[in-house]
Formats: C-alpha cells, sequence, structure tokens
C-alpha cells in the first residue's frame, strides 16, 4: 500500500460521539477524543511520520485483504489472506450512551478462521495532533499512555491466566509506542480493545467477553435498523448511508458533523483543505428530510430540537441570526488554525483545523432551516410558542436583509456576491415561513413576509435569468452555471417543467455534467479565491437525480443513480467529491453525499412508483 492510502480505502466506526478510520490494510489512521472535533490520537491519514496510527496486519507482507461490514450493523470486518490461512480484524466502537463522556473503547478483535497466522500489532499514539508528548507505562495485563490531558489504555484480549509477556511484548527504545507479534491458530481469539481515560489495565480480557461486546453492538445497530421504514429498491445503499449518517451524529446533542474528518484535499496537494468535524445549518436541515423519509421521527426530532435551540440563541452576528455552522456542543467558537508540522495527505497542504468560514454570511441557510422546520411541523408535531417567535424574528430579520451579496452555498473566499441561490432560499424561507402562520394561525406580519417574497421571485426573474445563454446562472454578474440551483424545482420555486427551467437544465447538462457526475460550478471561470481544481461533488449528482426525475426524465434520472453506485468505495462510503479517475477525494465519509442519496432514492422511488409528475414540491412526498 502506498505510503498514504487512498482516501476511499477506509471504513468507519464509531460510538455516536466520535468516529475512526480503518484502512484496508488494518490500520487505524484517523481517531479523535473525546469527540469528533477534538485533538487527534492517530492521524497518520495526515502525516505518515508524526500522525499516530495503531495497526494489526499479518506479520508478513505477502497477503490480500479485504473489508466488509457485518450485516447491518457498524461493525467492520478486515479480511487478511496468507499462504498460511485467513484472519481477521472486527473493529467497531460500543455505543457511549446520550451523556457525553470522556471515556471511549475502540474494539479490535483478531480472528483466524483458516490455518494459522501470525499477527502484528503496532500501537503508536501521537496526542493532540501529535504536539504532545506523552509517557508509556505498562503492566503484565496491558499499557497505558499518559498525557496531562487525556490517557489511552490498552487491554490485552487473551485467555485468563495469560500475560502480556507470553505474547512476546516489545517496548519501543523510545519509549513512544508499543508493538508485538502473536500467532493464533483456527477457531483463536486476540487482539487489543482502546480506551481512553480508562487507567492502567488490571486485566486482560477474555476472548468471550470481547465477543460479548460485539454481540451487544451488533444488536443496537441491528435493532436500529429494523425501524426503518424505507422498502424501495435500493435498501442495500440506503441502508448503510442511514449507518453512516448516525455514525456521524454526536448523541449527546443530536447534532451531525459534515464529515468525521479534517484536511482531506479536493485535489491532491491543493489547498482547498477544509475542517468538517462541526455541524452546519444546512446539513442539518437536509437530514431532517432524510430521516422523516426512512421514518425516523425520534433522530428527525432531536436534530429539530437542536436546529430550533440555534435559532432560539440567535447568536450570530455578521452572519445574521444564525451562525452557519457549530461545533457539535452547539458552541461557535471554530477559530481556524493550520497544523504547519503536518505534511498533508499525499503533501497536500495547509492542514487546517477549525473552520474561518464559520462567520460568513451565507443567506441560504435560511431557506433550508425554514423548510425543515414547515416539515417537521407538519409531520411531527406543532413547535411550542417560543419556537414560533424565534422563527418570526429570523423571519422579520431576513425581511430587511435578503437583498445583499452573501458568501453563497460553497463558502469561497473570494469576496461576498449576489448569489442566485442564497435568493431562492430566502425565497424559501419566507414562503415556509408564510406557510407556517398560515397553516396553525401563528401570529405573523403576513403583508410585510408576502410582499418581500414577492419581490424576490421578480428579482431572481429578471436577474437571475441569463436570456443570452437560456439558464438561471451563480450570480447575478456572470453567466456561470451553478448545480445549486437544481434544487429550484426542488423545493417549488420553479415548475419542474418550466421552460425556463428545462433550458437551465440542459445548459447543466452540457457544461457541469461529466460521465453523469455534476460539478458544482467551473471555478476557472468562476474564481472563488483558491488556486487548483476540484472533482465531482457527490451531492450534487444526487440533486441531478432528483431533477431529472422531475423533469420527467426518469430513465436518465434512474441510470445516473445507479451509475453513482459504481464511484461508492468498498463499503458504500462516499467522500465529498469524485476524482476525474473515479477516486473518493475530500474528507470522507461526508454526510451531504449519503443524504442526498437517501433523498434520491426516496423520490425516484415515488416517480417511479407512482408516474411522472405525481411528486408534489418539497425534497419528500408531502
Amino acid at each position: 500500500m502506498d505510503r498514504y492510502p487512498n482516501i476511499g480505502d477506509h471504513g468507519l466506526i464509531g460510538d455516536l460521539q466520535t468516529a475512526a478510520l480503518v484502512t484496508t490494510d488494518g490500520t487505524v489512521d484517523w481517531f479523535c477524543l473525546p469527540r469528533f472535533d477534538s485533538p487527534s490520537v492517530f492521524a497518520s491519514l495526515l502525516d505518515a511520520d508524526k500522525g499516530g496510527m495503531c495497526r494489526i496486519a499479518p506479520d508478513r507482507d505477502d497477503y490480500n485483504s479485504k473489508q466488509l461490514y457485518l450485516p447491518d450493523t457498524a461493525i467492520l470486518v478486515t479480511r487478511f489472506m496468507t499462504p498460511d490461512g485467513v484472519g481477521e480484524v472486527h473493529d467497531f466502537m460500543p455505543v457511549a450512551g446520550a451523556k457525553a463522556t470522556d471515556r471511549h473503547r475502540l474494539v479490535r478483535n483478531i480472528k483466524v478462521v483458516r490455518g494459522a497466522m501470525k499477527f502484528r500489532v503496532q500501537i503508536h499514539p501521537r496526542f493532540n495532533y501529535g504536539r504532545t508528548a506523552h509517557k508509556l507505562e505498562y503492566s503484565e495485563h496491558g499499557a497505558m499512555f499518559h498525557t496531562d490531558d487525556m490517557d489511552l489504555s490498552v487491554h490485552g484480549i487473551a485467555p485468563l491466566g495469560t500475560s502480556l509477556r507470553d505474547m512476546n511484548v516489545a517496548i519501543e527504545e523510545d519509549g513512544a509506542g508499543l508493538q508485538w507479534s502473536r500467532t493464533l491458530r483456527e477457531g483463536e481469539i486476540g487482539g487489543v480493545v482502546l480506551e481512553s481515560n480508562g487507567g492502567v489495565p488490571q486485566r486482560l480480557i477474555p476472548p468471550e467477553e470481547a465477543q460479548a461486546l460485539a454481540d451487544e453492538t451488533a444488536r443496537f445497530w441491528q435493532d436500529w435498523l429494523r425501524r426503518s421504514s424505507y422498502r424501495g429498491r435500493w435498501r442495500e445503499m440506503v441502508t448503510r448511508s442511514a449507518m453512516t449518517l448516525k455514525l456521524m451524529t454526536y448523541a449527546p446533542s443530536g447534532a451531525l458533523v459534515a464529515a468525521p474528518t479534517t484536511g482531506l484535499p479536493e485535489q491532491v496537494g491543493g489547498e482547498r483543505n477544509w475542517d468538517y468535524r462541526y455541524t452546519w445549518i444546512r446539513d442539518t436541515s437536509f437530514s431532517i428530510y432524510a430521516l422523516l423519509g426512512l421514518g425516523y421521527l425520534e433522530e428527525a426530532g432531536q436534530f429539530m430540537q437542536w436546529l430550533r435551540d440555534r435559532a432560539t440563541e440567535q447568536v450570530g452576528d455578521g452572519s445574521g441570526p444564525l451562525r452557519i455552522m457549530y461545533r457539535v456542543d452547539g458552541t461557535s467558537d471554530l477559530t481556524e488554525e493550520t497544523l504547519d508540522h503536518f505534511e498533508g495527505w499525499r503533501g497536500s497542504r495547509p492542514v487546517r483545523v477549525g473552520n474561518g468560514a464559520a462567520g460568513q454570511l451565507q443567506l441560504d441557510i435560511y431557506g433550508e432551516s425554514m423548510d425543515a422546520i414547515a416539515l417537521a411541523d407538519a409531520r411531527t408535531a406543532e413547535m411550542a410558542h417560543q419556537g414560533w417567535l424565534a422563527v418570526s424574528s429570523i423571519t422579520d430579520w431576513l425581511c430587511d436583509h435578503w437583498d445583499q451579496p452573501d458568501e453563497g452555498i460553497w463558502e469561497t473566499r473570494g469576496g461576498r456576491k449576489n448569489f442566485t441561490y442564497g435568493r431562492f432560499q430566502s425565497w424559501v424561507a419566507l414562503d415556509r415561513a408564510i406557510r407556517i402562520a398560515e397553516r396553525r394561525g401563528k401570529p405573523a406580519n403576513l403583508v410585510k413576509w408576502t410582499a418581500e417574497r414577492d419581490k424576490i421571485y421578480n428579482q431572481i426573474m429578471e436577474r437571475g435569468w441569463h436570456p443570452k445563454i437560456g439558464a438561471f446562472t451563480q450570480h447575478y454578474d456572470t453567466d456561470v452555471l451553478d448545480s445549486s440551483l437544481l434544487m429550484m424545482p426542488l423545493m417549488g420555486f420553479i415548475a419542474p417543467r418550466d421552460p425556463m427551467w428545462l433550458s437551465t437544465l440542459e445548459a447543466m447538462d452540457r457544461e457541469l455534467v461529466s460521465d453523469s457526475l455534476v460539478y458544482r460550478y467551473n471555478p476557472a471561470a468562476s474564481p472563488d479565491g483558491l488556486a487548483g481544481d476540484e472533482g465531482t461533488f457527490s451531492l450534487c449528482t444526487f440533486w441531478y437525480v432528483d431533477a431529472l426525475a422531475r423533469a420527467g426524465r426518469l430513465d436518465d434520472a434512474r441510470l445516473t443513480f445507479e451509475k453513482m453506485h459504481t464511484y461508492t468505495n468498498h463499503l458504500g462510503l462516499y467522500s465529498e467529491e469524485i476524482s476525474s479517475t473515479g477516486e473518493q477525494i475530500g474528507n470522507f465519509p461526508q454526510a451531504f453525499s449519503h443524504l442526498s442519496l437517501i433523498n434520491a432514492a426516496i423520490n425516484l422511488d415515488y416517480q417511479m412508483d407512482h408516474g411522472f409528475g405525481s411528486l408534489q414540491e418539497g425534497p419528500l412526498p408531502t
């Protein structure tokens, strides 16, 4: 394997408070503790020398490996095939629960299922993105890496009466890590349990106990999946996407991170390397559609409460009443810094933590959040009085501030512009607020809200439409196309068979679509303040599927959706983008990609079952 594995050569495990990536060669090369947005313990994904890792693999070079998830679970199995036998590493994290904790366990069960295999275990933590030194303590039962802020315990998995000495444990000369080898035969189980803040191990963990943890974790995921109401054509893909979203959810607050990683580039060697371990208003809003569509009312309700809390707080400044993103606990300090000592994945620098876009003005978040609030209000329970007061206050603010340049959905750093998508979503926000007020009889300044909504509509039709190219464009002063506008018919701004929209869709076919994959926009034609290029955006491809279906091009929609499945990684996971060679690039896995897959599958199923034109406006049947 390359010094840096492909981004797609990973599986994801987690405990609903943090997560880890595991490569196809058995290396945990990304793991943050105690939360998604905490500093890393293992980060060799971003620096092979300084980042730290935990690897379990055959103690030889002539092997092949494969990965799979145990059916309907988040237990990842890495299988190794050698001339002497077949062995497996079962990686998982027991669910941490809904109360925030700094104690987390990562279990790595080793099993030999045929013949015999000698495994080598290497554990090299590097705390705080490799910036904090640690000490190593060990006993007959395990070891502990210690810093002033955190301990990482290593519990050996072995039969009672066995010691680490029996397993040939060797302390490295610099004291920075552990490594040992052990031969297992068919039917035997070994391995390690890594535990944060668990103290010096006092005993070895019997294989039966380690297997019991696996069984309990499997039951949790199987029970969770049984609650899904999806019975459509693409159950396997939808199920894996739903589990991936669940793995990226911070249970104590219900917040969904955009991705569990930072610094993975949109172009190898490029500078578009952002920290996605935070919760975007936009992602949370779209995830509510996906969860409601799958029948997960409880999870959708928790996301909805998180969103209403942010609306009630109104801590935004230059961004308006809402900030575009928050930490998983709802706080808003996301100061951006660079890890200059990290070389980045395959030399892609800078490696950033924090996110300087947090304070941007992105007007679209008001439409996406209001649409989600309206959907939840109609499908679950009417919002409480304080919630409506917050919604009403935000709507009043938007009436006074929608007509100004913003930074746009793609968080470009080339200055504010009159982005059509921001205007269109401002129309959505006012339209949905009006609908809630009228449906529920809520007090509201409907005269003003309606007047401003109609002004936005007329302005977009006059200034967002480019008659020479026959399409709606990225902003008012350009002829550049933008695939975010695929949402216009999906959210009811324009009829999906309106000639203006069909002309726009045809223009996107010509300029933004490559073998059914969709680019966000052409960065060469639309300077965004950053150097380099990027791949196609998986999110936009799934939006394209939905837009094709609503435009009556069902065969094209289904083919595009099916072809997209060929671009997934070996486990059904998607990053942010697909490169020109078909590889996953960008932070991985990406929540936006998976929630848009779910929505596209639900809507395409509905169109195919009920006939063209049957689906009403909105991302889901209403």
